[in-house]
């Protein structure tokens, strides 16, 4: 029966952890400008940090397991003999387990490398930074017109997959702003996780001198000349994710 359902929850969880990694929020500073005539300028500049999606649910599982499965009874008693020889057998297998892992440290640092050269190709990054244990530094920016949506971070190259920010063309004229990466997120599958999550401190902040239809930071929006602008801070307490609905000048 065990077996039974360890091999279901690994089927649902397969599609999954056949990503490998993701990547989160750490300390950074992020602006997003959309204007009335659908132009934008969207920033970030700070840390991107890797998270092993793969380690992190097999922790999980791991512990959502144990005990599961075990033989009912008393434990078979074990002779002087046949502890020393188990004792023998768990050592060798620590130091190979040991082995196993320095050399898995070693690919994923090569891979982390090699997704901060091909993040540097893309139009928008300024300059990607590899600092090691999975923390890079990003200075991001682009410009464009809201004709279509729009995600950040995405690049099938670096397997980049799980944007922080994502902007979807609303009927005709308006545009819905969602940054699940800021805010309350702690699923895995959408590249968050315990660790991370407690490195998440930073500042979204949305300007716009469209009609700001609504928008969830509860400290509501400033008004500067003929923009509006919302500030969301993100920390490990923020529990709504940065969400805003902007409306576009209609088009003739």
């Amino acid at each position: 029966m065990f077996d039974r359902f360890k091999g279901i929850a690994l089927a649902i969880l397969a599609p999954v952890l056949l990503v490998g990694c993701a990547f989160s929020p750490g300390k950074f500073a992020s602006t997003l400008t959309i204007l009335a005539d659908r132009s934008f300028t969207f920033s970030y500049q700070g840390e991107v940090i890797a998270v092993d999606i793969a380690g992190e649910m097999a922790k999980g599982m791991g512990d959502a397991f144990k005990g599961l499965g075990d033989e009912d009874g008393d434990e078979k008693k074990k002779t002087t003999t046949s502890l020393l020889r188990d004792a023998a057998w768990q050592e060798g297998e620590d130091a190979a387990e040991a082995e196993d892992d320095a050399e898995e440290a070693a690919k994923k640092e090569a891979k982390f490398k090699a997704i901060a050269e091909a993040l540097t190709k893309e139009a928008g990054y300024r300059s990607v930074t590899y600092k090691g244990d999975g923390v890079f530094v990003v200075d991001y920016q682009i410009s464009g017109k809201l004709t279509h949506g729009f995600l950040w971070p995405y690049n099938l190259d670096a397997e980049v997959i799980f944007p922080f920010v994502v902007l979807e063309l609303r009927g005709a004229d308006a545009v819905r702003v969602k940054a699940p990466a800021f805010g309350d997120n702690d699923s895995l599958g959408k590249g968050k996780s315990d660790t991370t999550n407690a490195k998440l401190d930073g500042t979204f902040t949305l300007v716009t001198d469209g009609e700001l239809v609504s928008q969830n930071n509860e400290d509501g929006a400033k008004t500067e000349g003929n923009r509006r602008t919302v500030t969301w801070k993100a920390s490990p307490l923020s529990k709504d994710a940065p969400m805003a609905v902007v409306k576009f000048t209609p088009k003739p």
